[in-house]
């Protein structure tokens, strides 16, 4: 991909459905033998991936004229979720918890994912150990049974949402309640709470740290509408302060993107918010300190964005990365295009310079990919950047919605 910088984004852009909801959304269709549609989806790389593994245990999905999304899994057969998919997406272990409570058995293989870090599923484990699950880990699988899964009373020792979302769903087909303290409160985590509750799911407290799951026996299809994808939209938000622009960001709820919003006025971006849409106009941007956190904090999936437009900011900017031990590693990129970023343990050092210069650079995973294209906006000259497949893990049509607004960005290459 190849980026023009020095031009203003002006128009506007909307957001997809949110990634990060809509994989486990897919997930939970398993739940139920009776069809799921669900609307507003992206057609972005990791939904065709968690798409081809249901359908290797057995789904039947397609998308109709309109764009929506069926999924009917009443002949799923919980065979093996094969090491060749699950290693390419960590999303893929979501899988574990449906196929638990309607077959009482997985077997999947150990996930993969970007390379941002170890992300251990022990809470998954423990979690659902306390349903009563039994594991067994052979040659790189994870095999789960369960005979019976009753509800308990589980306590996370870090708000993981992959665990949350797990647990979640194992625990509707648990006798009696689950109720699940230090929970996730993501806003994937309440979507996937509403599509729970559209399938006939009693559930309570999502967007709280204490979620109450009523396991069901059983349950029926629905016809569901994902999110708008918040950080689709604060990549986008991001880029129109970059470039100095006035850009409308629509299709997401800007509560979603509280702490964000709030630290980019802090540092000088002028925002406009209805309700669902943010505006982005021209800014003179200041140094801020900024730690990633577990929602409602500061996302790390927009950190490497952030830290472009502190790169522009006057003054030195500390970002604490407290999520990921490994997201820094695309430092080095943004410094060959002329950042001034220094590491120290957890702690990116961001000092301020007048202006970036295009290179050839190379996205190292899907976040720092968008933040190289954020930074080839903002840069004098030409950026090509290279492995470009991490960014349509994410990203529907990136290249073509920045286009829409003013972007001179080409697509050269769409292999790995």
């Amino acid at each position: 991909m190849t980026v023009n910088g020095g031009r203003r984004l002006t128009g506007a852009i909307r957001v997809s459905g949110a990634k990060n909801s809509v994989l486990k959304l897919i997930a939970a269709a398993i739940l139920t033998p009776e069809a799921c549609t669900i609307d507003n989806v992206p057609r972005i790389a990791d939904v065709n991936l968690m798409l081809r593994v249901i359908e290797h245990l057995g789904a039947q999905t397609a998308f109709d004229e309109q764009g929506a999304l069926r999924i009917d899994c009443s002949g799923m057969n919980p065979v093996d979720t094969p090491y060749n998919l699950v290693r390419q997406m960590r999303a893929s272990i979501s899988v574990m918890g449906p196929l638990l409570a309607r077959f009482g058995r997985a077997k999947v293989a150990m996930p993969g994912g970007c390379n941002i870090g170890s992300r251990k599923i022990n809470l998954h484990i423990k979690g659902l150990r306390e349903l009563g699950v039994d594991f067994n880990f052979e040659h790189g699988y994870i095999e789960a049974k369960a005979d019976r899964l009753k509800g308990a009373d589980i306590s996370l020792a870090f708000a993981s949402v992959g665990a949350t979302e797990n647990i979640m769903m194992a625990a509707v087909a648990a006798e009696g309640v689950t109720r699940i303290e230090n929970a996730a409160r993501e806003p994937e985590i309440q979507d996937l709470a509403g599509f729970l509750r559209a399938l006939g799911v009693p559930i309570r407290g999502e967007g709280t740290s204490t979620l109450e799951i009523e396991g069901r026996a059983e349950l029926h299809g629905t016809h569901y509408r994902v999110i708008g994808d918040r950080v689709e939209a604060g990549t986008y938000i991001i880029a129109g302060a970059i470039t100095g622009g006035d850009l409308t960001v629509e299709g997401i709820a800007p509560r979603h993107l509280g702490i964000v919003l709030d630290k980019l006025g802090e540092i000088g971006v002028n925002l406009d918010t209805s309700s669902e849409s943010v505006r982005v106009r021209s800014s003179e941007c200041v140094c801020t300190d900024v730690c990633t956190l577990p929602f409602p904090g500061f996302p790390t999936d927009l950190q490497p964005q952030l830290m472009v437009l502190l790169s522009l900011a006057s003054g030195t900017s500390i970002l604490t990365e407290n999520v990921f031990e490994s997201r820094f590693m695309f430092v080095d990129e943004l410094n060959r295009m002329g950042c001034d970023i220094r590491i120290e343990g957890h702690h990116a050092i961001i000092r301020g310079v007048p202006g970036l210069s295009g290179a050839e650079v190379s996205a190292p995973d899907l976040r720092a990919g968008a933040a190289l294209v954020l930074a080839g906006l903002a840069a004098e000259g030409t950026t090509e950047i290279c492995d470009i497949y991490h960014i349509d893990r994410g990203y529907e049509r990136m290249e073509e919605k920045l286009q829409g607004v003013g972007a001179a960005i080409t697509r050269i290459s769409t292999g790995k």
